[in-house]
């Protein structure tokens, strides 16, 4: 069967889609030892707030995790996206704040980029 190049434009189309709706979990490597997650949320958890209102209230949750030192952690927002800088002393504090910062409202994604430092 031939296809005219609209009909594969259509096909390809119609493959995509599907991967672009829902959840989507990636990894990139940053050429710095560290990995950097972003999470994409349903448009049901999506809600208007200020970048420093998020930020504020991102600070704050990574503070009251007793288990996750977050002196060495930046957080930044942008219309919702947060990305997390710094590092942290212990490898599974890069997965606890990644999941502590999509904890607050507001956030639509995470960045994470996060390094681990050995506090020696």
């Amino acid at each position: 069967m031939k296809m005219s190049g609209a009909s594969v434009k259509i096909c390809a189309v119609l493959v995509m889609v599907p991967l672009s709706c829902g959840s989507i979990q990636a990894g990139a490597y940053t050429g710095t030892g560290a990995i950097a997650h972003r999470v994409a949320y349903s448009s049901s958890r999506l809600e208007n707030r200020p970048d420093g209102a998020v930020s504020r209230d991102v600070r704050s949750a990574l503070r009251r995790i007793r288990s996750l030192d977050a002196s060495g952690i930046r957080v930044r927002a942008r219309l919702g996206v947060v990305t997390l800088t710094g590092w942290v002393p212990e490898h599974r504090q890069i997965a606890l704040a990644g999941n502590t910062a999509r904890s607050v409202r507001g956030v639509r994604s995470v960045v994470n980029q996060l390094t681990l430092r050995n506090s020696r």
